[in-house]
C-alpha cells in the first residue's frame, strides 16, 4: 500500500484482520492522501503473523503507526480516527502547508 516512493514513510502494526485494524489502515491511507504531496510509503505488519517484529520494535497495543521518514520517529497507538490529532501526532502538514506545496511557494 503506497503512493510512489517519497519522503514520508510509515509502519502500521495490526493484529489480525479486525474492524479496528481496518479503520486504522483507511484512517492512515486518508491522512497521506490528504496531507502528504510529495509521496509516502506505508507498510502494514500483523503481529499476529509476525511476532518477533512487534517484540523488536516494542510494540504493546495495536493498532500502531510508527512514522519512519522523515526523522525523528514518530509512533501513535489507536485507530486514527481523530484525523487532525492524528495528523499532528505524525508531524504531517497541515491545509496550510499543503496548499502552500501545491502552488510551488515553498
Amino acid at each position: 500500500m503506497n503512493r510512489a516512493r517519497g519522503p514520508y514513510a510509515f509502519t502500521l502494526y495490526v493484529a489480525g484482520a479486525t474492524e479496528r485494524s481496518d479503520a486504522a489502515r483507511s484512517n492512515l491511507l486518508t491522512l497521506c492522501e490528504s496531507r502528504i504531496v510529495d509521496g509516502y510509503e506505508i507498510t502494514v505488519i500483523d503481529v499476529v503473523d509476525r511476532p518477533e517484529l512487534a517484540e523488536e520494535n516494542r510494540i504493546l497495543a495495536t493498532p500502531t503507526v510508527i512514522r519512519l521518514a522523515p526523522l525523528p520517529h514518530r509512533r501513535v497507538i489507536g485507530d486514527l480516527s481523530d484525523q487532525r490529532r492524528a495528523a499532528l501526532a505524525l508531524g504531517l502538514p497541515d491545509s496550510a502547508e499543503l496548499a502552500q506545496k501545491r502552488r510551488g511557494d515553498d
